[in-house]
């Protein structure tokens, strides 16, 4: 009887992970959008974004319009990574970078640290082999001025 007790819960255990399996994969996918998605978010205000690149980067190729462009290599970057947050009030905040390495490991590194509401748009600025990139799928780009003179208070250095 204990046999057929331990059997059961076996595969009423296997069953339960067999049907969360598919809803966890899909909970981390949507960590990951593609950068025609974040696009239309961003354009509708049902995203924050934060462009995390050097201000070199952002000088070569413009910036996402509406993105902030916050760099994750000056002073002050995990105030102003949470100020965002914060701006963003229930919507996400996607992280990009130029082709979603700085952005993925960012990522990883806040999901690890248990914080949640961001996500990252793995094509990048430049494209990468999650997709062409916001350039190339020709999403909207401004001039780096235009982007920091549009910066909130709270997000400048």
């Amino acid at each position: 009887m204990v046999k057929k007790s331990v059997s059961r819960r076996r595969l009423i255990i296997a069953g339960a992970c067999a049907i969360a399996a598919p809803a966890v994969l899909q909970a981390q996918q949507r960590d990951v959008w593609p950068a025609d998605q974040a696009g239309v978010a961003l354009a509708s205000g049902r995203l924050g974004m934060l462009d995390i690149r050097t201000r070199e980067e952002w000088r070569e190729t413009g910036i996402a319009e509406r993105a902030w462009p916050v760099s994750m290599h000056e002073d002050g970057f995990p105030e102003r990574l949470f100020a965002a947050r914060n701006l963003a009030g229930d919507n996400p905040v996607a992280l990009i970078c130029a082709t979603g390495g700085r952005s993925g490991y960012l990522l990883r590194t806040l999901r690890n640290a248990g914080y949640s509401g961001y996500v990252d748009i793995s094509e990048g600025m430049l494209g990468s082999r999650a997709g062409p990139g916001w350039i190339a799928r020709g999403l909207p780009v401004v001039p780096v001025d235009e982007a920091l003179a549009s910066l909130p208070p709270r997000l400048r250095v």
